[in-house]
Parts: structure tokens; sequence; C-alpha cells
């Protein structure tokens, strides 16, 4: 488990700024590769699955995970296929906490 994933994702109250690019690019570092951040803002990852059935049994642990965390992101699932995106939207941006649930989100496979 990484360290990130050994802790837990804080509310954010707002009232913070976003992570600034340097700090995004030292976190991507720390989560799965296949994590990628567009523009700085939020978090992307695809995951393929052999099956409908495998990709939502995933999308199940990820909503457990979520609802633990109180950290929600957008899932979208298709035949094989679950999109994941994260960003804290208070802030309209990135912050620990976002790699915090992509490093969760990791530990699951």
């Amino acid at each position: 488990m990484s360290e990130l994933a050994s802790k837990q994702c804080v509310p954010c109250r707002g009232g913070v700024p976003p992570l600034a690019a340097e700090a995004v690019g030292e976190l991507l570092k720390q989560v799965n590769s296949g994590w990628s951040s567009v523009r700085d803002h939020h978090l992307i990852r695809t995951l393929s699955f052999p099956d409908f059935a495998q990709a939502l049994a995933f999308v199940n642990k990820v909503g457990a995970v979520a609802e633990e965390q109180g950290h929600h992101p957008d899932i979208h699932l298709a035949w094989g296929k679950v999109s994941i995106e994260i960003w804290t939207h208070k802030i309209d941006g990135l912050t620990e906490s976002d790699f915090i649930l992509a490093a969760k989100i990791d530990a699951l496979e």
C-alpha cells in the first residue's frame, strides 16, 4: 500500500487554493501510472475489464471507498470499461485528498 493510500481524505471547506502544477506533478508520481492530470485540474484514469459484470463490480468497490472517505469521483461505466475522474469540486481543482482517493482506488486492483 502506498503512503497516500494509508491516509484519509480531508473534507474541503473551500477557501484554499488548488494545488500548484509542481505539487500535482510530485503527487502524480505516487499513484498508478494509469492516472493522468488534465490541465492540473483533475485526475483521470480508464481501466479495462473482460466484461460488464467485472467492470460493475469494480465500480461498486470504488463507490464503497468513496462513501467511506466522503470524497466522490465521477465514474463512467461501459461494457468492459470504467473511467474515473477526480477533483475537489469545492475549489474547482486538485487537493491532496484527490490523490489519496486515487491511491485507494489503485489498492482495489
